[in-house]
């Protein structure tokens, strides 16, 4: 399996984590949303596999480019 590393796109706040690890997840399938300026922002996955880890928390405010969550795809 390769790893995926899934960045932020924007800057904004972790509004909602919808997957954990161990969790499968398809392509384009929804990790979490951002906040960001009241308008919210899902971060999809790229590739197919499953969730090893997620690297925020709900909350947090990240940067753009953060790493997110990494993938075994």
């Amino acid at each position: 399996m390769a790893v995926v590393n899934v960045k932020s796109e924007i800057a904004g706040n972790v509004w909602k984590i919808q997957l954990k690890a161990g969790d499968r997840v398809d392509v384009d399938g929804e990790i979490m949303i951002l906040e960001s300026m009241k308008m919210e922002i899902p971060v999809l996955s790229p590739k197919a596999g499953v969730i090893k880890e997620i690297r925020v928390n709900e909350g947090e405010a990240i940067g753009e480019g953060q790493l997110v969550a990494v993938i075994d795809a």
